[in-house]
């Protein structure tokens, strides 16, 4: 049976147990925004496999001497970089999935106003003309 990490089950007290804290420790965490558990209708903090997960790491980083502030500012980088090589993974398969939307075309400005489509690997012939890359927007974008 596979345990959803995400999934809140452990009451307080036994996630204090699994971090090995004392159960005021979590709470202090949770009043400074460190580790927010979610709440069960009763109002009682319910800690996932996660939480447990993080509350190990809060302690790892308190015992290196990192402050709770220094703590907590580590934990949202961390929030953040997890977010954007998400972002970074659902933008690489939309490019693979949709490769003619994203074709890059090049054209050449003149000072006169005139533009050129130039091929790829061509350069404009005079140096008054200014390169532009244009990647057309994929339909529904």
């Amino acid at each position: 049976m596979d345990i959803n990490a995400d999934q809140p089950i452990f009451v307080i007290s036994v996630a204090a147990e699994l971090a090995d804290m004392h159960p005021q420790t979590l709470r202090q965490y949770d009043r400074l925004g460190i580790v927010k558990p979610s709440r069960a209708p009763g109002k009682s903090r319910r800690y996932s496999q996660r939480d447990v997960n993080m509350l190990r790491e809060v302690q790892r980083l308190s015992q290196e001497g990192v402050s709770l502030e220094g703590i907590k500012r580590i934990l949202e980088l961390e929030n953040q970089v997890s977010a954007l090589q998400r972002r970074v993974l659902e933008l690489t398969d939309e490019l693979e999935r949709r490769p003619q939307a994203f074709d890059t075309r090049i054209f050449a400005a003149g000072a006169a106003g005139d533009v050129v489509s130039l091929a790829r690997g061509q350069r404009p012939r005079a140096r008054s003309q200014a390169v532009v890359l244009w990647r057309p927007r994929a339909i529904g974008q």
